[in-house]
């Protein structure tokens, strides 16, 4: 009996110290779940964002910038995001970015930023997220769009961009506007030159980054009229030996590459350059680059009408009409040699086209 009643007392005891144990391990377990949430909540940090010359104090719920190397970018909460677009208001949509939204949001702290917030539910939406924080992140040049910071969380992305102030070239050459006088004929030359400025610089990177989607809408302009290029979300870097072979075509109708039309999905600077003369057609003539022209009885695509019309010596009649009825001394030397340019980019081939330095060299000697 004494060793049953031993055996007893053992087993009760041996109950209590392992009920003890699982007590003490569920406890541990609810204090780390604690802990981990109260980590997680965004900690309040202050850096500075600006804004066109005004530094601004930016004070909001923000955590380490995960997604990206660069601390110089936050990771703004949603909350503050979506009291910022007042719950992503129609109202206030500003553009229609590739897979996603852009609107105007005023943060808590009077700053005015864009915000693009990209499609949930869509593969490329995740993917120009992440090309946009791997390669827009880490350039810096007075004509590219500036990324200030970003939210991800779940199937939910978005990007965070300096607001630039007049909105994108496409609404000033396409969308008539009683309260705005159609762009003069020397501030469109000098849209041009900031691009071709900003393209320079993303080719003559350590590893080059081709936009390959260049086109009005992409180049947005401050209260200056300066260009700044935007848009990211389909480029690509590059060895400077190799060419950036892709599954897909990329870029839109209209600016895309004859190369593209062949079949050919390799793509290099020169895929750039070719946007760029179709871009600077388009901001001469005002006329959209997916619609055909007029030439006699024919149609025909923007860049054979460009082509076309320099052989005739018919350059000046190339030019926005708009520009003409301003009265102003249109210099005829200018405007042949920008169609020049604009013909010699648009080459048929690709080694016919010229790199964009020296596209920028003939740019900055173009007479005003």
């Amino acid at each position: 009996m004494d060793h049953a009643f031993q055996a007893i007392l053992a087993a009760i005891a041996s109950f209590f110290v392992v009920m003890i144990l699982l007590a003490a391990a569920i406890i541990l377990c609810q204090h780390y779940r604690k802990s981990s949430k109260a980590q997680a909540q965004p900690q309040p940090r202050t850096t500075q964002v600006r804004q066109g010359d005004a530094s601004l104090s930016l004070s909001i719920a923000t955590v380490d910038a995960s997604w990206s190397s660069d601390p110089n970018l936050i990771k703004i909460s949603w909350e503050e995001l979506a009291r910022a677009t007042d719950n992503f208001s129609p109202h206030l949509i500003v553009g229609d970015g590739s897979f996603g939204l852009v609107y105007k949001a005023r943060l808590s702290t009077g700053a005015t930023v864009a915000v693009k917030k990209l499609s949930p539910d869509a593969f490329q939406g995740f993917r120009e997220f992440t090309a946009e924080m791997e390669t827009l992140s880490k350039l810096r040049h007075p004509n590219i769009v500036k990324i200030l910071g970003y939210w991800a969380s779940g199937p939910e992305r978005l990007l965070v961009y300096e607001f630039v102030e007049k909105g994108n070239l496409d609404q000033w050459l396409h969308e008539p506007d009683v309260s705005r006088s159609p762009l003069p004929w020397p501030t469109r030359v000098n849209i041009i030159r900031g691009v071709a400025h900003g393209l320079s610089y993303l080719h003559a990177l350590e590893k080059p980054v081709i936009h390959r989607d260049i086109k009005a809408s992409n180049i947005l302009l401050d209260s200056k009229f300066e260009a700044h290029i935007a848009d990211f979300g389909l480029a690509r870097r590059m060895d400077k030996t190799h060419s950036h072979v892709s599954t897909q075509f990329a870029g839109t109708i209209g600016y895309m590459p004859p190369e593209y039309r062949d079949g050919v999905n390799v793509a290099n600077t020169k895929v750039d350059v070719y946007s760029f003369g179709v871009l600077m057609i388009e901001t001469a003539s005002s006329h959209r680059p997916n619609l055909p022209m007029k030439l006699g009885p024919d149609d025909i695509g923007m860049v054979q009408w460009a082509r076309k019309m320099k052989e005739r010596f018919a350059e000046m009649e190339m030019v926005d009409l708009n520009i003409l009825r301003q009265g102003l001394n249109l210099k005829e030397e200018s405007v042949k040699e920008y169609v020049r340019i604009a013909c010699e980019c648009t080459g048929e081939l690709q080694k016919e086209r010229p790199e964009m330095p020296q596209v920028l060299q003939w740019l900055d000697n173009i007479p005003l």
